[in-house]
């Protein structure tokens, strides 16, 4: 899909395995059961906002309502690119990256889920290498964010692979105990060190004003 008014639905990245870009209804609607039949032990919650505690055809809305708030209140100034993960051309999760005055602060957070059962297989790191990719190779970012709730091993696995650097801890309430959230950063230099996947990006050319970059870098298409 290719939108003169916007641009982002011509945005795509690859990897060796897996496709990142906006979804059409249908998709979205199969993420949504993708999130419904479950990603995460229930014992346990990775999530600070523990949106996947809700029943699974309430989950299921909750991914779809939350899309459309994101694209709908995206500005320049503040967005958040929430990429439906294909592989093989089904959906399987979503890899988040945001920021907020990206033109002054050259700065990005990340965030993701994927469905249960595409877990265990180094999917997450193609997932985060995609955005981190485009961040820093086509927007021009300086530093990219993310944060770890204690006991999720896999984030953390593929946080550090990717050269994150801890950068402080802050105690939370998740379903009303007390858990600790551990921040990362990853500078540019550190993310050029380690460059474990990949990445191919298309249409980032055409989206720069909307993301608030004033310049591409890499190529632009």
């Amino acid at each position: 899909m290719d939108l003169d008014h916007w641009p982002q639905y011509g945005l795509r990245l690859t990897t060796p395995r897996l496709e990142l870009r906006l979804p059409d209804l249908k998709e979205l609607d199969a993420l949504a059961s993708v999130a419904a039949a479950g990603v995460h032990d229930p014992a346990r919650t990775p999530f600070v906002h523990p949106w996947t505690d809700a029943p699974p055809g309430e989950r299921a809305r909750s991914v779809l309502t939350h899309f459309w708030k994101t694209l709908s209140e995206w500005r320049p100034d503040s967005w958040a690119l929430q990429l439906t993960v294909f592989l093989d051309g089904a959906p399987i999760g979503i890899q988040q990256v945001s920021s907020t005055d990206f033109a002054v602060t050259r700065e990005v957070s990340t965030g993701s889920w994927l469905g249960l059962s595409h877990q265990g297989r180094g999917l997450g790191t193609e997932m985060r290498s995609a955005v981190l990719h485009l961040a820093f190779a086509e927007l021009g970012a300086e530093s990219a964010r993310t944060s770890v709730l204690d006991g999720s091993t896999a984030s953390r696995r593929v946080t550090e692979r990717l050269g994150y650097r801890p950068d402080g801890t802050a105690r939370v309430a998740v379903r009303g105990e007390p858990r600790t959230d551990h921040r990362y950063v990853l500078t540019r230099a550190d993310w050029e060190r380690n460059r474990p996947v990949e990445v191919r990006v298309e249409g980032a050319g055409r989206c720069a004003a909307a993301f608030g970059a004033e310049k591409i870098r890499g190529t632009a298409s």
